[in-house]
């Protein structure tokens, strides 16, 4: 990789980045409660998003450009209970892309499935006003099984719809980038993998669409925790239950999966858990980190006493923003158990640097205390980034941001959702044989 002295795209878009990946329409596996859909990475020769003639670096300075305005979404002018109407989410800065299929007979559609977000909606003809896609948009006239919501609805009135002619409820949401999405509030069978259906699903039907989202995709994938997601719509089917493993960014060729159901289950040796402190119709996933230890130095956070937890679990952004409460303390223990000399970081995204290349650098035990006893070890993958001539820790200060616990710290550890008994597992796993 090029210096990061001598290339300041590197430091000053490693803000953040998003592993972005694509659901397989193939179902790989199945049983009667739980399915897998495989996992390609964006920038794998298998994705359609693939450019031979990018460089690794190119590559890398892409993602990190994808996703550098995502920690945005997550400031506190956004309230964790926001609903799907006012939630902010960077849509084309989402983690996951996610190939399912709408509609009877199913048509193909690649969305933005986010776990910061809940309403999932698609581009539908007529587009009053669509942004570019290449491929045809969904027409809502040749699906034998889609209905609009009427206004008395339950539906229209939990996700705060509006009424428009012909007793349709019809939503608007606007996002933190200024993109938006407009149309009817809908239900349809929804199709993961070639067999998993799900009839009278909750879409939006978005026929007033603008914004920045990419030309292959439409729209957004809920896969938030509040009851209008994807996820949350389908739990019964699911049993509440979801799971990912993201590969580390230095390998795009490998696959793994995206779990459901029983699938999902994260068990057996080396598993913790710990609880959700998210509400009903909180849209995000949040944690309690009580404390992080360096080696034999362990650092409290007064903020864990506080209710409603004080980090959100989010697979779409890069870096981890720490509690400002905890983020002195590790800093200094890391300044003091690495015995190199710390350099500055020149374009002044990374808070603390180290002299040495990344091929070659060592860090102390670094752990992540959760509720519950759940202890999170990390590795220096998992916590620092670099190239040949330097090692920049991932962590940032959260400062007045939402603390968040980002993708580098999840990398190779298969992660599980349990919304029903508001937990998330961790298990250390090698994502490449998951």
């Amino acid at each position: 990789m090029p210096s990061l002295h001598s290339h300041s795209s590197f430091v000053a878009l490693a803000t953040t980045f998003s592993i972005v990946i694509l659901c397989s329409l193939s179902l790989i596996e199945a049983s009667n409660d739980g399915f897998s859909l495989e996992l390609i990475h964006r920038d794998s020769p298998k994705s359609p998003f693939y450019d031979p003639s990018e460089t690794p670096q190119q590559r890398l300075a892409n993602a990190l450009h994808r996703s550098i305005n995502r920690v945005n979404h997550f400031r506190p002018t956004s309230s964790f209970s926001t609903n799907a109407l006012s939630s902010e989410i960077i849509p084309n800065k989402g983690e996951y892309l996610m190939q399912y299929a709408v509609g009877t007979p199913p048509v193909q559609v690649l969305g933005i499935a986010d776990t910061g977000s809940d309403l999932t909606w698609l581009q539908c003809a007529p587009c009053t006003n669509c942004y570019n896609q290449t491929d045809p948009v969904f027409d809502p006239a040749k699906s034998s099984t889609y209905k609009t919501v009427p206004c008395t609805a339950p539906q229209c009135n939990s996700l705060s719809g509006s009424c428009v002619g012909a007793n349709k409820c019809s939503y608007s949401v606007r996002y933190g980038d200024g993109s938006s999405s407009g149309g009817d509030l809908a239900l349809d069978t929804v199709t993961l993998g070639s067999t998993a259906s799900f009839p009278k699903t909750v879409i939006g039907c978005g026929h007033d669409n603008s914004g920045i989202f990419g030309a292959k995709g439409s729209g957004i994938v809920g896969l938030g925790s509040s009851e209008t997601s994807l996820v949350s719509q389908l739990s019964t089917s699911i049993a509440g239950k979801f799971s990912y493993c993201l590969i580390p960014f230095d390998k795009p060729d490998a696959t793994s999966k995206l779990n459901f159901g029983t699938n999902a289950v994260v068990s057996g040796p080396g598993t913790v858990t710990t609880p959700l402190a998210t509400n009903q119709n909180d849209v995000y996933y949040t944690l309690t980190l009580e404390a992080i230890s360096v080696g034999p130095t362990k650092i409290t956070s007064t903020s864990a006493k506080a209710a409603g937890g004080n980090i959100i679990i989010d697979s779409g952004t890069t870096l981890t923003l720490l509690p400002s409460d905890l983020y002195t303390g590790f800093e200094a223990a890391l300044k003091a158990q690495i015995k190199l000399a710390v350099v500055k970081d020149p374009n002044e995204t990374f808070s603390l640097c180290f002299d040495s290349p990344q091929s070659t650098f060592k860090v102390p035990t670094i752990v992540a205390h959760f509720t519950g006893g759940a202890d999170v070890t990390l590795s220096a993958p998992n916590t620092f980034v670099g190239d040949e001539t330097i090692s920049c820790m991932a962590f940032i200060p959260a400062g007045d941001s939402v603390a968040i616990f980002g993708n580098l710290a999840q990398a190779d550890q298969l992660v599980g959702y349990d919304i029903v008994k508001k937990t998330v597992s961790f298990k250390p796993t090698d994502c490449t044989k998951a």
